[in-house]
């Protein structure tokens, strides 16, 4: 979701919340990706305007192959931004949280923040970018009002110790996390592991749990990725 509405209770244990999230030990295989099969799933399942979608993210995938990866991410971040509209999953799918698939994005052309960053993610694995250098960062936002409401983003670390970079469906340019004071993180993870903000160490690995993560890797997996 890219908000709730109701604010963010830090009594909530984020044990629970993370163990909610807890990633699977899948090997994401972005070696020889079949995006033929997800252009031509497109079509079966959203029609002609999800393959237009695909095609076109096929192309600036193709366009930003070459480019640095200051660049690449600016592509990816206006790709998704300008391409499809913010919507909560009870609108989109018709439950309470649905963390969807890049082409399920692309498909319905619409989707929250989980389904937004999940998106750029995988299409930066897909340009090259290493999985250690991104992660999906759950935080506090705040909005206006002063509340602070659940929210997700991608960040990019050049190095592991690096301020990250914040790829935003909010906010058109990719900008450096100093930069977004209304932005507190709470934890990050990857296909790999997870980490607790402010700590280094991963808290747990990607292993063991089914979780909606795990649920939309494999669902990618059985999507030609």
């Amino acid at each position: 979701m890219r908000f709730s509405r109701t604010p963010l209770t830090l009594g909530l244990p984020l044990l629970a919340l993370v163990w909610a999230l807890v990633l699977a030990g899948l090997g994401l295989g972005w070696a020889s990706p079949n995006l033929d099969l997800k252009q031509r799933l497109a079509q079966e399942r959203f029609g002609p305007q999800a393959a237009q979608t695909v095609a076109a993210w096929r192309s600036m995938m193709e366009q930003a192959r070459t480019q640095p990866v200051e660049r690449q991410l600016q592509m990816v971040n206006n790709f998704f931004n300008r391409r499809i509209v913010f919507a909560l999953d009870p609108t989109v799918w018709g439950q309470a949280d649905y963390w969807a698939t890049p082409l399920e994005f692309m498909g319905r052309a619409s989707g929250d923040c989980e389904d937004y960053s999940i998106a750029k993610y995988v299409t930066l694995l897909l340009l090259g970018v290493p999985n250690e250098q991104m992660r999906l960062i759950y935080v506090r936002a705040r909005t206006a009002g002063a509340l602070t409401e659940a929210h997700m983003v991608l960040g990019f670390f050049e190095t592991p110790l690096a301020e990250p970079l914040i790829l935003d469906n909010l906010i058109t340019s990719v900008r450096p996390a100093s930069s977004r004071p209304d932005l507190t993180p709470l934890f990050s993870f990857n296909s790999e592991g997870l980490w607790v903000a402010g700590q280094t160490q991963q808290v747990a690995s990607s292993t063991a749990r089914l979780s909606r993560w795990r649920d939309v890797l494999e669902r990618m997996s059985r999507e030609g990725l």
